[in-house]
């Protein structure tokens, strides 16, 4: 048995108003096994000292994609071994951002890459995050997940990217989810609504009939999985709700009503503000548009202020919101710039805090991660200064532990081995 005790930090457990301390963690192999003031660390165990940092439960990004990247394109023609090769800086970059697990929706490649990945992490041969993946994005053809519009005529009938996840009525729809858990899916996702980044719809549009979505969220129920839209609009929010969904993706456009109804049904949502905000804030910006979609920056032009709007809704609601990123659409390592915008919309720390550490694991059944409390599995990171009180901490994480491994530690903090 390996005994690591980590000294001096004030813990935050992921559900408390506030941390406490300084107090010391111990590890025993992958376990949590106390937490208190002043634990003795017997002998042959490792020391760490956190003095001035504030610990925490690893973070949980219940929205990626570490398989696609801004230059989409690159990433619809890409083969699935390139796809799986350029992921993998890609996922040490998110664990040393504090992120021990993570949820990706959709690869952007019509192989099962990210399936061969999250294995590849579990086994111990490359370093990353624990995964849960849906492979790919089950999609009404000309929606969302049909992305054939935005390549040159001749790919399109070489690459035909995610043609293997379009499904069109409840037939097709039923096979491509026992198709995606056969291929060994964690969550079924599929296009509820059209998008910003695809060409050939409208995020309000609504892509798949209240038979088509409860076809499908039944099917993956049946078999064990749970299932997550990306959706927008109202319309695509309440008949992903009606068909017993366990999150929302986005939801960036929906009214006070439709938060609602997304809240009295108990469905968590994953609202990946960073992203979105950070176009909508500069759907006017010629230069920041420069080598993007002329598509995508019109759609951010029209949806503007309502995407505002709903972001002050959702602050108000007391919707179960669980923290998700959407990175891919932008540079992964990044992907804590979430937390800020979060808090600027109206969240407060706290509650984005719990969004990425118990609220994500009750969202994704991990009921042994997301809080540091005895019995645990010991994924706990730490970070200067106290994201309670300043959020932009949490973009200066420097040390990280996944499951009683430590992935990485402040220079100052070396390990001394007890004595006694």
């Amino acid at each position: 048995m390996t005994t690591t005790v980590l000294t001096g930090a004030h813990v935050w457990d992921g559900t408390a108003d506030s941390a406490m301390g300084p107090c010391d963690v111990r590890i025993d192999d992958d376990r949590i096994t106390r937490v208190g003031p002043d634990l003795d660390p017997g002998p042959g165990a490792t020391v760490i000292d956190l003095s001035g940092h504030t610990l925490t439960p690893g973070f949980m990004d219940c929205h990626t994609h570490v398989t696609v990247f801004p230059d989409i394109t690159h990433a619809l023609t890409a083969s699935g071994t390139a796809a799986a090769l350029r992921a993998i800086p890609t996922l040490r970059a998110l664990l040393d951002n504090g992120f021990t697990t993570v949820r990706d929706l959709m690869t952007g490649d019509p192989y099962y890459a990210t399936i061969d990945l999250r294995d590849a992490v579990a086994a111990g041969l490359i370093d990353g995050p624990r995964m849960l993946v849906a492979p790919h994005l089950i999609s009404a053809r000309g929606g969302h997940g049909d992305f054939s519009g935005a390549l040159a005529d001749d790919l399109q009938t070489t690459h035909r990217p995610l043609e293997m996840a379009a499904a069109d009525g409840c037939d097709e729809i039923r096979t491509r989810v026992r198709q995606e858990i056969r291929a060994g899916a964690d969550w079924i996702k599929f296009g509820a609504t059209g998008g910003f980044s695809s060409p050939s719809d409208d995020p309000e549009q609504t892509t798949y009939s209240q038979q088509e979505m409860t076809a499908l969220v039944e099917t993956a129920r049946d078999l064990g999985r749970p299932a997550t839209p990306h959706c927008y609009g109202d319309e695509g929010v309440r008949r992903a709700v009606r068909a017993g969904v366990r999150s929302i993706d986005h939801g960036n456009l929906a009214s006070p009503d439709a938060l609602r109804m997304v809240e009295d049904a108990g469905v968590f949502l994953v609202p990946t503000q960073y992203t979105m905000l950070d176009n909508a804030e500069h759907a006017f910006d010629e230069a920041y548009w420069k080598n993007l979609p002329k598509f995508k920056q019109e759609k951010f032009q029209k949806h503007r202020k309502a995407l505002f709007a709903s972001a002050e809704h959702l602050a108000e609601s007391k919707v179960k919101i669980a923290f998700g990123t959407d990175a891919g659409m932008f540079p992964h390592a990044d992907n804590w710039r979430e937390f800020p915008t979060m808090v600027a919309n109206g969240i407060g720390e706290l509650r984005a805090l719990k969004a990425a550490t118990s609220i994500a694991a009750e969202l994704l059944g991990l009921d042994e991660l997301g809080v540091i409390a005895e019995g645990k599995i010991a994924d706990v990171i730490a970070m200067p200064g106290d994201p309670l009180t300043d959020i932009d901490v949490t973009g200066r994480v420097d040390f990280v532990m996944k499951g009683g491994v430590v992935h990485r530690r402040p220079g100052g903090a070396r390990p001394v081995a007890a004595t006694g």
